[in-house]
């Protein structure tokens, strides 16, 4: 049987690397730029927008509709807090961090359930895309979320 390391304990077994949830080694950028995308997840959870829009860059893009990237922090901040009416929960599956330079690729797919006020549930699924770049302190935000990675292969 193989066994799963949870993301907290690798980091507290591992100071310099840290496994994934599936158990590869991270290396420490690849670590540092996951924590950002945790960050935001659980300033989703949360409903904090301060805390969602301070793992973003000040020109980001966000493809809240698939196809259509919003820029702007007031329209991205309008568009999470929209989102926060059908009390969205979502689960994530693998995560992979690719990182090269100051620039890094994370990659995972993600369900999501809900409801509507007075209406139906929803659930929807997808693969997130982001593209993260590090920052002058050495951390790194998100310059490109795309939660509609998987669009073009449902077409």
């Amino acid at each position: 049987m193989k066994h799963r390391f949870s993301w907290l304990l690798a980091l507290a077994l591992l100071p310099t690397t840290a496994l994934s949830e599936e158990g590869h080694i991270m290396t420490p950028d690849q670590t540092n730029a996951l924590s950002t995308i945790f960050s935001m997840t659980a300033g989703y959870d949360a409903q904090d927008l301060d805390a969602i829009m301070s793992t973003y860059t000040a020109d980001a893009a966000i493809a809240f509709v698939p196809g259509t990237a919003l820029t702007g922090t007031e329209e991205i901040r309008a568009a999470f807090a929209e989102s926060f009416g059908i009390d969205p929960k979502f689960t994530f599956g693998e995560h992979e961090v690719i990182v090269a330079g100051d620039i890094a690729l994370h990659i995972t797919p993600w369900t999501m359930t809900g409801q509507v006020p007075d209406g139906p549930a929803v659930a929807e699924s997808g693969l997130s895309v982001a593209v993260l770049q590090r920052q002058a302190d050495g951390g790194w935000l998100m310059v490109i979320d795309n939660p509609h990675g998987q669009r073009l292969l449902d077409q």
